[in-house]
């Protein structure tokens, strides 16, 4: 069993983390995670009893750890102040986002933290062949695969001293990918598909998925083809432009966030069947619309849901053939 030996972790330990060396004198005790999927990663590695705070939720949290989190105090549904942070008493912060620490971070920059010698994990899905100097959702110039999330799950696994546990979920999540992607093998190169996440307004252009994101990733590897041609990771384009490409699939976004009135997976429907532009897609005329947890549209441990999910909606669908 090599996973029961995997090797202990020596303190001090050294991470290269998004640019920076961050050094662990201990296993940390008092995690704040700011960022859903990082939060459930801790979750899945067993602990949830090191983490003292959580914040920025697109949904509810990962099947099977309601209980464990609702015993931990959420800072902010959306961004956390830096005060809040702080109040915590953290050994370790974890970020998913730099939009939220990071250079241009609107929580903190981590040198705020580091002068406190509280470290800062970055998940490394946010800063790897990604600029985020620009502010928002940054602009991602290699693509996205998962294993920038096992990086992210075997690292926090070391920073803890769980390898095991970090081997042992890796092998799952990749073991899963590989079940996804035999069920519709056939079907390779024969659909394609547009992934909105929400729109600002419904009346303007929507937020789609660019070609380096995880929705990228999750259409590669099905093998369908993503009509949206765009190294941003969620470009605005218009209707019309995504009409004319006549994709065979459009996944839609569910969330619980109510930042936008798109956000509400009701509205997305209702607007894709009574739009004049919209309504005449064959994809809507079909019913070919994919709810997806918007989550699963991020980079996140959740990407591979989002593979299970269309893979068995292209089978549903009867396009598997």
């Amino acid at each position: 069993m090599s996973s029961a030996q995997a090797a202990e972790t020596t303190y001090p330990l050294t991470l290269k983390n998004c640019g920076r060396d961050v050094t662990f004198t201990h296993a940390p005790e008092r995690t704040v995670s700011i960022g859903q999927s990082t939060t459930e990663i801790l979750y899945l590695l067993g602990l949830s009893d090191k983490v003292v705070g959580t914040a920025v939720w697109i949904g509810p949290v990962i099947k099977g750890y309601e209980e464990a989190n609702a015993k931990i105090d959420r800072l902010a549904d959306n961004d956390p102040s830096f005060e809040s942070v702080l109040a915590k008493k953290p050994d370790l912060v974890t970020v998913q986002f730099q939009w939220h620490v990071g250079p241009e971070g609107i929580v903190a920059k981590p040198q705020q933290f580091e002068e406190l010698k509280i470290p800062v994990y970055t998940s490394p899905a946010d800063c790897t062949g990604k600029d985020n100097t620009g502010g928002g959702d940054g602009v991602r110039h290699s693509v996205f695969t998962m294993d920038l999330i096992y990086q992210e799950v075997t690292e926090l696994a070391q920073i803890f001293n769980v390898q095991d546990r970090g081997e042992k979920l890796v092998a799952d999540l990749k073991a899963r990918e590989e079940a996804a992607r035999k069920k519709i093998a056939s079907a390779d190169g024969k659909l394609s598909a547009v992934f909105w996440f929400s729109s600002a307004e419904l009346d303007i252009d929507p937020y789609v998925a660019g070609k380096n994101g995880a929705p990228g990733y999750i259409m590669s590897a099905l093998g369908i083809k993503n009509v949206i041609d765009s190294e941003e990771e969620w470009p605005t384009v218009g209707w019309e432009t995504i009409v004319k490409s006549q994709p065979t699939l459009v996944v839609a976004g569910k969330m619980d966030r109510r930042r936008f009135p798109a956000d509400d997976i009701v509205v997305k429907e209702k607007f894709l069947k009574e739009d004049p532009v919209t309504s005449l897609m064959p994809a809507v005329k079909q019913g070919r619309i994919v709810e997806m947890d918007a989550q699963a549209m991020n980079p996140t441990i959740r990407t591979i849901d989002g593979i299970e999910v269309l893979a068995d909606a292209v089978v549903h669908l009867g396009l598997s053939k």
